[in-house]
Formats: C-alpha cells, structure tokens, sequence
C-alpha cells in the first residue's frame, strides 16, 4: 500500500473517532473475512489476533512457549494482506507491542503502518507475569507509539488498552479510568477497556474518561447490544475473535454431525458459490487500478 493511501485510510478512520456518533467495527482474522465483513458496510475493521492465531493453527494470548505463538512478523504478514483486500481502514490488534520495552511498541507501530494498517490497539498487560505493566511503563510505551506516528507523518489511530477489569479488583473502574487518561495525555487518540458491557458501567467510564472509549461484545456473553453501548457513550464497538470462535464452531458441529451422522445439514446456511465469487471479484475489482485490470485480461 503507497503512503498516500495509507495517511488517507488512517485519517478517515479518525475521523470515525471524533465525529458524534459511535460506530461498529467487526474484526476479520483472514482476506476473506474481511471482505465479507466489508461488503455489509462497516466503515472500518480490526483484525483479531485470536482468529489470526486459530486460523494458523495456533493457541492465543499469554502462550507461556513462544514457540507455540504467533510472532510479530507473522501476525503483520496476515495484517497486511488483510489490509490489501479491502479499501476501507483496519485496525490491527498488535496485543501487547510484541517486546515489553518502549522501543518494542515502537518498532511494532511503525511495521503496522507499513504493512498498511490505519490503527493499532496496544494492550498493558505483562502477560509473562500475569499482572498489568507498572503504569509509568505502560504510559512510556504509549508516549513512544506517539512519537513512532508522528515521526511517519500521522495516519495511524493508537488504540490504548488498559486491562483493569481482567484482574479481579474492587480498585479495577477506579485504574481503568486514571490509566486511560494518562494513555490519552500521553498520546493514544482511543481507549480500550474490555471486559465491560453493562451500560451504567460504559456511561461512568465514556464520562470520566477524557477521550473516545472502544468497548468490546462478544467475549463472555451474547446479550449485549452495540446500540445500547453506543447510547450510553462508548464511541467504538468492536467484538475481538467472536466472529471467528463462531466460524471455528461452525466448523467443529459440522464435522461431529458427519462423523456421527454422516448428514450435512450445516450446508442448508452456507453462502452460494455463485454470490461469494461475486463478492470476492467486486472487492479485487475494486482495488485494481485500470492498468491493472488491462493487464490482468
């Protein structure tokens, strides 16, 4: 992707955060999923590192082996090709930076926006000692994702993510919303607090916290509505892997009924060949230049 449709997607996907009314942003793991998702008329998608993982065939999140895990360069690897097959923005879930020093996250931004990416959430969890990152390194890292943006020219939305409500704690509303404040002072242009879905709880937070706030749906419950939330103050919705943990489980009952059965009645919702290909051909249609498409006949 060139600079200049880069710094584009980037500021029109901030341009999503200030505007005055919240929006929906479904996350993709693979080309595919993005398109689809796209081809309903979200105006921005992340990705999910869950899916990523899970459609590599690998586990997700505090991996103790880092042999098991996805590294950094394969995750953008997906994340740019993602970000290549639609023409809208994607945030890239880029979980903890991928190295815990500031010039780690750094380093992880500025391979984000090469890879095309028009955001980026940075989480504060120390997942390799199961506790949040001292606050004054968690804000260092932030202030140094800042700096790594402006230094290419802007462009990139830096979703800060503050995992207080992960770690059971009378003291989590009252850390979410000092860490979140501290993010956006020292640069994030969005928080992230998950773990949150009750509306009163979104209300107290979008008000005490002096910035756009993302909350995601889908993690532990199904009730939820992004409408409410968006009602109650949140700017950004987003739901993680669910779609793709869904997909996943698609895939598991389809399997155990023809093992056992030997039917396939999971392909009475599939999606017809004939629309899939025309989704999938108005998408590369669509990112093709006129030379390209000469070319391509």
């Amino acid at each position: 992707m060139d600079q200049k449709t880069r710094l584009a997607r980037g500021r029109a996907f901030l341009e999503l955060h200030r505007a005055n009314r919240g929006f929906v942003m479904p996350n993709a793991w693979d080309p595919g999923s993005a398109v689809l998702l796209a081809a309903e008329g979200f105006e921005a998608i992340g990705t999910t590192s869950a899916g990523i993982a899970f459609s590599l065939g690998r586990p997700d999140y505090n991996v103790r082996d880092s042999r098991l895990a996805v590294g950094r360069e394969e995750m953008l690897e997906v994340v740019g090709k993602i970000a290549a097959a639609v023409s809208i923005p994607v945030n890239a879930d880029l979980e903890a930076g991928y190295g815990d020093a500031p010039e780690d996250v750094a380093d992880t931004v500025r391979m984000a926006m090469d890879a095309g990416a028009a955001g980026g959430n940075i989480e504060d969890t120390d997942a390799a000692h199961g506790r949040l990152f001292d606050e004054q390194l968690a804000v260092a890292r932030i202030a140094a994702a800042r700096a790594a943006i402006d230094a290419a020219g802007g462009g990139f939305v830096l979703n800060a993510r503050t995992d207080a409500f992960q770690f059971p704690g009378n003291g989590a509303l009252r850390i979410a919303i000092q860490r979140a404040n501290r993010f956006i002072e020292a640069g994030a242009d969005c928080v992230f607090v998950p773990g949150v879905t009750d509306p009163s709880l979104v209300s107290t937070l979008a008000r005490e916290i002096a910035g756009p706030l993302n909350i995601v749906m889908g993690l532990n419950e199904a009730g939820a509505s992004a409408f409410s939330l968006i009602e109650a103050g949140a700017r950004r919705i987003s739901v993680g892997g669910s779609i793709a943990r869904s997909a996943m489980a698609l895939v598991r009952r389809s399997a155990q009924e023809l093992r056992t059965l030997g039917t396939v009645s999971y392909a009475s919702s599939q999606i017809p060949q004939r629309e899939l290909n025309a989704v999938f051909e108005a998408a590369l249609r669509a990112g093709l230049s006129a030379p390209e498409l000469s070319t391509a006949r």
